[in-house]
């Protein structure tokens, strides 16, 4: 039987593992385990990847938006609106810092922040508005950037799951400062944890640079307490060997997203994308009313399916003591979607096998 896995770590890592080991052996060379020279090259290389004026290596994506959370104040009796679709650190993050996160619903096209919704969510307390690039499509950041310049409000943008997302030509983490995730399973991966932060301030990116070394300015002077939230320089030397090989890997998932569109479209409703938008795909989201069904057909061929995410943040146990208000697209939303493979190391006649299990299942439930 066809074995096609969601995700193939091993596959990606064993195709650069000379030169993984010869960059690991570098950095077992020097010794500068911490803050190291492939931290301050890679955050170079990626500035000039993405086209913004400064990087912040850290230590994941969480880590990137307490950090920005803390750079800008952001604390107890602030609120921060943001989304319930999404990986639940978006709001952990928030919580962390003792602030809100204030919930708003969906686009049930998109499953992104709807910006109509924003407005009425603003309240004298509201301090920054955080969209989600979720599965590498980008928001709709044109109102939501007018929206924040209107009001005051700082925007950040989690792009964890969107390096290599542009909208109308620009990058997302562009728009405002960008906080994106390095985990494994994102399309530029570490061999662990890491992420990074985007600014197009200097003294910002300064400031952001001491709140990841638990607030130091120097070895002996602490100017603010803080975390420890460095990128690891083994873990940044590894980053340095596949960032050439991004641009082939994102041109694979949108070739893989491409024809599950072309094929798919008669057959499922697929999430729409934003105008304007060249998505990274980190995700290749359809949507059935039998999803769980769907998932467990595909299991039984062979094809490995996934849901991101199936219980909304503030349906999480986690979160139950804060009011939420209605979320209908939401929480309708998330009993359907399901995330299809869409990764470089996914092979083209695998990806076709699975689109024609996807059509014949459907045609027998239509």
């Amino acid at each position: 039987m066809t074995s096609v896995p969601y995700v193939n770590l091993v596959k990606q890592n064993q195709a650069l593992r000379p030169h993984i080991l010869e960059a690991v052996d570098r950095v077992l060379g020097h010794g500068q385990f911490i803050n190291g020279p492939e931290v301050h090259e890679l955050e170079e290389r990626l500035a000039q990847r993405l086209a913004v004026q400064e990087v912040v290596g850290v230590g994941s994506g969480t880590s990137a938006l307490t950090l920005v959370m803390r750079a800008l104040e952001i604390g107890p009796g602030d609120e921060v609106i943001t989304v319930s679709h999404s990986y639940v650190a978006t709001a952990s993050s928030v919580c962390l810092l003792g602030a809100t996160p204030v919930f708003i619903d969906v686009d049930p096209a998109t499953g992104l922040m709807d910006p109509e919704l924003l407005a009425a969510a603003i309240s004298p307390r509201t301090k920054a508005v955080i969209p989600v690039h979720l599965g590498g499509v980008p928001c709709n950041m044109a109102p939501i950037e007018a929206l924040c310049r209107a009001h005051g409000l700082h925007l950040i943008e989690d792009c964890a799951q969107a390096i290599g997302s542009t909208l109308h030509g620009r990058s997302v983490g562009s728009f405002g400062l960008g906080c994106f995730s390095l985990h494994p399973l994102k399309a530029l991966a570490a061999c662990g944890d890491a992420g990074f932060i985007t600014t197009g301030d200097r003294e910002q990116a300064a400031l952001l640079r001491r709140l990841r070394s638990l607030g130091h300015r120097d070895r002996d002077r602490v100017d603010v307490p803080s975390e420890n939230a460095r990128l690891d320089t083994l873990q940044a030397a590894i980053l340095l060997v596949k960032l050439p090989h991004l641009d082939e890997w994102i041109a694979r998932r949108r070739d893989h997203a491409a024809a599950y569109q072309a094929a798919l479209r008669p057959f499922f409703e697929l999430t729409r994308i934003t105008e304007g938008s060249e998505p990274a795909y980190s995700a290749f989201v359809i949507r059935h009313d039998k999803r769980d069904a769907l998932i467990a057909h595909l299991a039984s061929k062979g094809f490995d399916a996934k849901v991101h995410y199936p219980i909304a943040i503030h349906q999480q146990r986690a979160f139950a003591g804060m009011t939420a208000p209605a979320l209908p697209h939401t929480e309708a939303l998330v009993r359907r979607i399901v995330s299809l493979p869409v990764t470089p190391e996914l092979e083209a006649s695998d990806r076709d096998a699975l689109i024609d299990a996807l059509i014949q299942w459907s045609r027998s439930h239509a």
